[in-house]
């Protein structure tokens, strides 16, 4: 399966006193990991933003599998899980690369609703088309 993919080293603001990393960071990371794809693949979607559309973030969650430290190399891949009228779900997968190859560490999923701003509210819009073109790309079968 094709994923997005997104390369982090780890730094040492990124861990907590024990010296693992903190567990929010993941959620961070996949939020850079969306911003990059976006960045990467609907660069004018920072048009749209600006005209009133918003990415609303309603579900996320991570399950953590092994624990990371300061200077460890990591792959993040997206893929689409779902799309539907105005929601998206995709899939993060964290990998830590070593010599030796590729270890899974956590996985991770987050959901994300295409709403337009009027006035004080936000109402459900559909999914911008060059934003549903570029995840049709990722996904997963």
């Amino acid at each position: 399966m094709k994923a997005y993919e997104y390369h982090h080293i780890v730094s040492f603001e990124e861990t907590n006193l024990v010296g693992n990393v903190y567990f929010a960071n993941y959620i961070l990371w996949q939020g850079k990991c969306r911003e990059m794809f976006l960045r990467d693949y609907v660069p004018e979607i920072i048009k749209e933003l600006s005209e009133g559309l918003a990415l609303v973030t309603v579900k996320v969650s991570c399950e953590y599998f092994y624990e990371l430290y300061a200077f460890n190399k990591l792959t993040i891949r997206m893929r689409l899980e779902s799309l539907s009228q105005n929601r998206v779900t995709m899939l993060f997968e964290y990998w830590r690369i070593t010599e030796e190859g590729e270890e899974l560490v956590a996985k991770g999923e987050q959901q994300t609703a295409s709403m337009g701003r009027e006035g004080e509210k936000t109402v459900p819009t559909p999914m911008p088309e060059g934003l549903r073109e570029a995840l049709r790309l990722y996904e997963a079968k």
